[in-house]
């Protein structure tokens, strides 16, 4: 990670990576969840990657799968991740531009942009569109 960089937005791919161990994500999308995890930085986690986690949740058909409501409230113990809440303007930037037809990426991007931080992703979409900074 480098020096100075206090604040991201995560897509749902990050997220999930890291909540199911971390071995795939990058090694700057890596150091940053480690910084926030001793609260050196802050992730914001916007509304809709909550839902769409919860669509991969849902896919887990292990019994041991961790409810939703669980995840997330084990997550924002750590102040250190915000949840961002769906506002008409995210919803007015993601239908003014979008990196591709995926409605998720659009506000995920939309959320980025309104925070005016960069986004940590490994989408090749979100990364060619140059609208969004991107963290891997």
């Amino acid at each position: 990670m480098r020096r100075g960089l206090v604040a991201a937005v995560c897509d749902t791919h990050a997220l999930a990576h890291y909540a199911f161990g971390g071995q795939r994500l990058g090694k700057r999308a890596a150091a940053l969840f480690d910084a926030c995890d001793a609260r050196e930085a802050t992730i914001y986690v916007p509304a809709v990657v909550m839902v769409e986690l919860g669509f991969v949740l849902a896919g887990r058909r292990s019994p041991s799968a961790t409810p939703l409501r669980d995840f997330f409230e084990d997550l924002f113990a750590n102040p250190a991740y915000q949840p961002y809440d769906l506002t008409p303007e995210q919803v007015f930037l993601a239908d003014e531009a979008r990196p591709n037809n995926d409605p998720f990426d659009g506000l995920i991007c939309a959320a980025a942009r309104r925070l005016d931080l960069p986004l940590i992703t490994r989408d090749a979409d979100i990364e060619g569109w140059g609208q969004v900074r991107v963290i891997w």
